[in-house]
């Protein structure tokens, strides 16, 4: 007997049969580094149109978590395939290295050290620790499988970069648009610093709620309540906040809204008409007697008496006031509210806020002095009680502003801020134009978003009161306490710090003589006595300004950017900040596109926390399953959501990752004799089910590209997982694997399934390589070394252009309907596999009963429906001669299919049944089609 097996063409490959990533990965990273990788990408798009993705600065404080994974993998994605997709996308890796975070680890570690620690020497260590942090974070973020100019990032404590931002401050200047003032802000108390929006967190927060009675005794009151007692007469307020009463300076109402004068025993009330019934019920009115009303407006400029200190407390309007809970009139402190202390402006109140850097009451506080303010709740409640004007006392749980570090209560405290004015040049208007008509937001919602945010935020307070970051360059008087900062003068100092070796250190550094211009005196009270200005810069204003530092002072970028991409919380950070600085000193926005993705939680939908143990590092992840399954995670998940993730979410994604590999090995192993320059087949002579096989890998690659290029990832994702593990394994290759084992070895039929093959492969790599980068990578170095040429990597690799069009439209609806019938036979046979009256689907001879138009039709490819249905033989008939019984389609119209087993002898190579088996002597165990193939290879 012959040995048949061995003249198989059965697929050998070096293609490795477990994938290992965990350990491979490793291999892979060091390949892209020797090879230059990266700059093999650059180069092969080096005559296409430019595309910037502009790499928002991580902190460079601690090691990645999954929110790190999940958006420098997304921005990997982007950059690769753009550079696939006809553009030359570099990618410019960045850290934001100043502010808080840093600046209080270095304290920690200095403990009681640290008074002796000079500015610089503090300094000097911020620097050392961000830059232990950055290596540590490269490594991490590189072993994710991103390609960047990881060895030339940009860092926002660079002197070049320094000094992009001291000069874009320098531009506010030049325009009038920097300002200092005395304004509430948000305040951290244990951080000792003011805190932008941004880094504010809301959290629940239990507070003592009170009611107080404020006595007017103004005679002003009987002209608008007659009936009142000026000596019994009180307006009553609400807050959450008993301890900004000392601060006291008026009480709000609303001009529109009714308010009544309600008497109760001896005593006169005055709040709003819609709040009285709540009200009464809280304080015990009983007898509670209305005896007049008015509006607000009427009200305005009667003067209230402070409940426990000697001070007026006018009644003002605003229309911020509410009818939502309280009693309708607010209690208003200039000094710890932005609402009040616009409201102050307007009626010429003092903005008091008596409190020091620690949060607490200046020893000119009477009754509080030396006190925290949470301190000082309690006393406040104390002395309004002594002095009989609590109404009532309660607690209430609510929102509460946080500090984004410490994680412990904010207030709001008035104090010497430098701001960036909102209104100065219509800044604020042409935030919003631009981002209402300048901007994509993906997805939509992202617009209005930031929209209301901009439109309704306050002047942007850029300073900070800590030595970590880029200082504010202005000097001030010692005599009258203003500031000069005339801007030639400050770009003369920034230029300084364009030559230092530690840039923006040299203003720490220089003397006063150095800095101060000769013979300046201060225009405000004549003095030359100077200081210079200690706080440094928002670091939001540091990181807001890359689109100077970076994408106009990079070559390797272009301003403005393609895309910012960032977590949703950025719309209130750098998304935020880099809007209006770019406004303000460029006149548009620095991105034309802006994404943002949401946040990962466990597998229920949790937010992950330590304390709760459900957190999962992507190191973990990376050990286990190896970074090609997060990538293929990230891309698997929709982004626009929070993204779930688990161990039962991965090891599904590693099924679906088998199949895509398994798929590529399959097609490498049937490629190791194909040579594209000599083998391929042209088109009209390819076989139909090649070219057919063809037009819908087109059509999914169109699918995939435009998922792409819409920053669908999962849509991508679906279609690869679907083509590979549906159209190709359980359909095309499926089919294929006769033709590919049973003919010549340089045949038509195989060498047009090769053709198709090769093509698929590259269809595939082209798609895959921006997910799965080290597979694609593989799967490229085991090429046959004639398709690759001299390109050592599949990211330098130019993919032919892919079109449909091998089929033309009557083709393809005969091949349509000939993949619907398939379904059929396998459904028809299916039952006798079960009852084990036939094995393999080879065992069968199917007959299709149909009526005479489809005949017609199947008759155009007889020849290939064998093959096709993976059967040993198929007949036509009449629909009319059915027999009764047979399998019935509820699919295809008019269809009925007879199985039986097939006649003839099973073939020994090939395994399909022929009555002609054992005709020739020479290979008595062979059918005529492989004898013919093995005289042919004899």
């Amino acid at each position: 007997m012959s040995d048949y097996k061995a003249t198989l063409n059965l697929p050998k490959t070096s293609f490795p049969m477990r994938a290992n990533l965990s350990k491979n990965e490793p291999k892979m990273l060091a390949y892209w580094e020797d090879i230059k990788a990266y700059e093999q990408m650059i180069q092969a798009g080096k005559d296409k149109k430019p595309y910037v993705l502009h790499d928002g600065p991580p902190y460079a404080n601690g090691h990645l978590h999954m929110g790190h994974a999940l958006n420098k993998i997304l921005k990997d994605i982007i950059v690769k395939n753009r550079n696939m997709a006809g553009f030359q996308a570099q990618y410019v890796p960045g850290w934001d290295c100043h502010g808080l975070p840093i600046e209080h680890k270095v304290e920690q570690e200095l403990g009681a050290a640290k008074k002796d620690k000079s500015v610089l020497e503090i300094r000097k260590l911020c620097r050392e620790y961000a830059l232990k942090w950055l290596d540590i974070q490269r490594n991490e973020f590189k072993r994710f499988g991103g390609l960047g100019l990881w060895e030339k990032p940009y860092l926002t404590m660079t002197p070049d970069y320094e000094t992009a931002t001291a000069r874009e401050l320098a531009r506010f200047m030049d325009q009038g648009a920097v300002v200092r003032n005395k304004k509430p802000i948000y305040w951290c108390s244990s951080c000792q610093t003011a805190l932008a929006e941004a880094e504010v967190e809301y959290a629940d927060h239990t507070s003592p709620s009170i009611f107080v009675r404020f006595p007017i005794t103004d005679p002003a009151i009987t002209k608008i309540f007659p009936d009142c007692d000026p000596n019994a007469t009180f307006i009553d307020i609400w807050t959450t906040t008993p301890w900004t009463i000392p601060d006291n300076m008026a009480v709000a109402v609303h001009p529109d809204f009714m308010y009544v004068l309600a008497r109760t025993g001896s005593t006169f009330h005055i709040l709003a008409k819609d709040l009285v019934q709540e009200n009464q019920k809280r304080f015990g009115w009983d007898d509670l007697e209305i005896l007049a009303e008015t509006q607000g407006r009427n009200l305005e400029n009667i003067a209230a008496t402070h409940p426990f200190l000697d001070r007026k407390s006018p009644i003002v309007l605003a229309d911020y006031v509410t009818l939502e809970t309280g009693t309708g009139c607010v209690h208003t402190a200039p000094g710890h509210g932005r609402e009040d202390y616009e409201t102050g402006l307007r009626y010429g109140l003092e903005v008091l806020s008596p409190l020091d850097d620690e949060g607490r009451f200046l020893p000119s506080v009477k009754y509080f002095a030396g006190k925290t303010v949470f301190e000082a709740n309690p006393l406040v409640i104390e002395k309004l009680q002594e002095q009989g004007h609590l109404l009532a006392t309660e607690t209430i749980t609510h929102s509460y502003p946080h500090c984004w570090r410490c994680k412990k209560p904010v207030i709001f405290r008035a104090t010497t801020q430098w701001f960036i004015s909102m209104e100065a040049n219509d800044l604020r208007n042409k935030a919003l134009a631009a981002i209402d008509k300048d901007v994509t937001w993906i997805p939509g919602w992202g617009k209005e978003r930031i929209y209301n945010m901009v439109k309704n935020r306050p002047d942007w307070c850029i300073s900070r009161q800590r030595m970590w970051g880029v200082p504010i360059i202005a000097l001030l008087c010692r005599d009258c306490g203003q500031a000069w900062f005339d801007s030639k003068w400050v770009h003369t100092i920034v230029d300084r710090f364009a030559t230092h070796p530690t840039g923006a250190d040299y203003w720490f550094e220089a003397s006063l003589d150095e800095v101060v211009p000769k013979d300046l005196v201060c225009p405000h009270c004549g003095s030359n006595h100077w200081e210079k200005e200690d706080d440094i810069l928002d670091v939001w204003f540091d990181s807001g300004t890359s689109f100077a530092a970076v994408v106009e002072g990079r070559e390797e970028c272009r301003f403005p950017a393609d895309l910012y991409l960032e977590g949703t919380d950025q719309h209130r950070g750098w998304f935020h900040s880099s809007l209006l600085a770019s406004i303000g000193n460029r006149g548009q926005a620095p991105y034309k596109s802006v994404l943002t993705h949401g946040f990962v939680v466990d597998g229920k939908g949790h937010k992950m926390s330590k304390s709760v143990g459900n957190v999962i590092a992507p190191e973990e992840i990376i050990n286990k399953y190896g970074a090609e399954i997060l990538r293929l995670w990230v891309a698997a998940s929709n982004y626009q959501e929070d993204l779930r993730i688990s161990d039962e979410i991965l090891r599904r994604l590693v099924d679906a990752y088998r199949r895509v590999r398994n798929t590529c090995r399959y097609i490498l192993g049937n490629l190791k004799d194909f040579d594209p320059q000599t083998d391929m087949v042209a088109a009209q002579d390819m076989l139909p089910l090649d070219r057919y096989a063809l037009d819908l890998v087109a059509e999914a690659h169109q699918t995939m590209q435009k998922g792409y290029e819409e920053f669908e990832f999962h849509k991508v994702y679906h279609t690869l997982h679907n083509l590979c593990a549906t159209d190709l394994s359980a359909f095309y290759l499926d089919i294929l694997k006769d033709r590919l084992y049973v003919s010549t070895t340089k045949g038509i039929e195989r060498r047009s399934a090769q053709t198709a093959l090769y093509r698929i492969l590259l269809v595939l790599l082209e798609n895959m390589a921006p997910i799965l980068s080290f597979t694609a990578e593989e799967v490229f170095r085991n090429l046959p070394e004639a398709m690759r040429g001299n390109v050592t990597t599949v990211f330098g690799y130019t993919f032919p252009a892919v079109a449909k069009g091998f089929m033309d439209e009557e083709e393809t609806q005969l091949w349509n309907m000939l993949v619907e019938i398939r379904n059929e036979v396998t459904k028809a046979i299916e039952p006798f596999r079960k009852s084990k009256e036939l094995g393999h689907s080879l065992d069968s001879h199917v007959t299709l009963f149909v009526k005479d138009d489809m005949r017609e039709d199947l008759e155009k490819a007889s020849e290939y429906l064998r093959a096709f249905f993976i059967v040993s033989k198929v007949s036509l008939a009449d629909l009319a001669t059915a027999p009764e019984g047979i399998f019935a389609s509820q699919e295809v119209p008019d269809l009925k299919i007879g199985v039986t087993r097939a006649p003839g002898t099973k073939c020994a190579r090939c395994w399909v049944y022929n009555e002609e088996l054992g005709t020739n002597p020479d290979h008595p165990e062979a059918c005529p089609r492989c004898t013919r193939v093995l005289e042919a290879m004899a």
